[in-house]
């Protein structure tokens, strides 16, 4: 006989020397028998009320496929909606196409840069680790890749794209529009005494549409993006005048 066998009742079950031993206080309380989750049956897609919030689950390749959908024909609210929100999905997926920077080597320069859609600007960073000037331009053009998703934003190690590129031009933005070089800004003198995000985006669409949020045509989106850079220097400038009083009045 094997003296190790322990009896093992039924899940949740309990033996009366258990029940004992509870009361004394020696065994912990016995857990609940396990009961599944009552079943709730899938909704028939057919009961669904189709309406708008009907249409707001859908996704683009489900939009699509309601093309041929007889009920929809039948309201005519409701296929325009469905062409609005079609539409809708389809801008939003061309904004949301970058909104960072995309690392790149030498062998990827023609195909990410060079053969880029005509209709997209991009900015590409030559710059290598350890200096700190590539640092501070790196962190604005961080900010405004996720400002401006529809502008292309690119990293390269300067000497990986042009070799033996001295490092005391670094760092360089070079600015790509339709296969064609259109800016070349050296060294982080180039963006002011002072870099920062609005001050790289000014030098950058000084004379072009470089920035673009995906919302507007391309010299409605260079003149909303003057003006915005323009609105947070002011509101920068009164804050700093605020707390500058604050900090003489407190002496």
């Amino acid at each position: 006989m094997d003296y190790h066998f322990v009896y093992k009742d039924l899940d949740g079950a309990s033996t009366q020397w258990d029940d004992i031993q509870r009361k004394l206080g020696n065994l912990p309380e016995k857990p609940p028998a396990f009961k599944p989750p009552a079943f709730t049956p899938a909704p028939d897609e057919a009961s669904i009320p189709k309406d708008k919030s009907w249409i707001d689950q859908k996704t683009e390749d489900e939009l699509e496929d309601l093309d041929d959908d007889r009920d929809l024909d039948d309201d005519r609210f409701l296929e325009e909606y469905r062409k609005k929100r079609l539409t809708e999905l389809r801008e939003a997926a061309k904004v949301a196409k970058f909104g960072s920077i995309i690392p790149i080597s030498g062998s990827d320069f023609v195909r990410e840069v060079s053969q880029a859609p005509s209709d997209v600007w991009v900015v590409v960073i030559l710059y290598k680790e350890g200096i700190p000037e590539c640092g501070v331009l790196m962190q604005c053009l961080e900010d405004l890749a996720k400002r401006y998703p529809a502008t292309k934003f690119c990293k390269i190690i300067s000497t990986d794209c042009i070799p033996n590129y001295p490092d005391r031009n670094l760092p360089t933005l070079l600015v790509y529009n339709n296969s064609a070089v259109k800016a070349n800004h050296v060294g982080l003198h180039s963006f002011g005494r002072r870099c920062t995000p609005e001050g790289v985006a000014l030098v950058l669409c000084q004379s072009d549409p470089v920035l673009n949020d995906g919302h507007s045509g391309s010299d409605t989106s260079r003149n909303s993006v003057i003006e915005g850079v323009r609105k947070r220097f002011i509101e920068k400038i009164v804050t700093e005048h605020e707390e500058e009083d604050d900090g003489s009045s407190s002496d």
